[in-house]
């Protein structure tokens, strides 16, 4: 039973539109990126994915919904890349369209694009991790809801376990820069419950959704 949000893409152009699309921005910034080294260690997961992803397409598409999903990510993945988490500069931005200061108004007192991302993992990722679930067709019940919520939780643990073996290795600036804390001692832990909450937030949303459906 299909229990995607949204058609699956097997004929649909949409997968090849964002590949392109994501490419064109890849190579964008990829020019110039404010620590070269660090936008290596950030892309260097990224484009194993990708590649996955492109190959499992061909065996199982996923539906448009969640390439558009995955597409978004990867995305904002890419701007965190050019800039270093820590640096992007999303308060200039908001001051040249809107006039106005991000961190004054929500009283921020650090670079908070990361903490977003990190929340935007579980937000966006849950769809497309279902979707796969259910393709395997393994899990049923309340497991198909429970399930990619933990495989949320797990990869951000994983993450930031490969984060800190990472900045352990490569130590100086490279390493703080690519575990991004910004002297937080607790960022980590905080990464880790905000993607868990974001896939929650998502799990509630889609199956409030498809239960209205149901009942309509």
């Amino acid at each position: 039973m299909n229990t995607t949000l949204d058609s699956h893409a097997t004929k649909s152009r949409w997968p090849l539109v964002l590949t392109v699309l994501f490419a064109i921005e890849w190579v964008l910034l990829a020019l110039q990126p404010l620590d070269r080294h660090d936008w290596l260690l950030e892309n260097a997961l990224a484009l194993l994915v990708c590649a996955w992803l492109i190959v499992r397409h061909r065996r199982a598409p996923l539906s448009t919904l969640s390439y558009v999903l995955l597409f978004l990510f990867g995305s904002l993945h890419e701007v965190g890349a050019h800039y270093t988490y820590s640096e992007v500069p999303y308060e200039q931005w908001a001051q040249m369209l809107g006039g106005f200061s991000v961190d004054a108004t929500f009283g921020f007192e650090r670079n908070m694009f990361d903490r977003v991302v990190h929340f935007l993992f579980g937000f966006l990722l849950f769809v497309p991790i279902q979707e796969m679930l259910d393709q395997g067709k393994e899990i049923n019940g309340r497991a198909r809801w429970w399930v990619p919520v933990s495989i949320v939780a797990a990869a951000s643990m994983t993450f930031e376990l490969f984060e800190w073996a990472a900045a352990e290795f490569f130590g100086g600036d490279l390493g703080q820069a690519y575990l991004g804390t910004q002297g937080d001692v607790w960022d980590a832990h905080k990464d880790m419950f905000l993607a868990t909450v974001g896939s929650l937030i998502t799990m509630v949303w889609v199956w409030r959704y498809r239960a209205k459906r149901k009942s309509a």
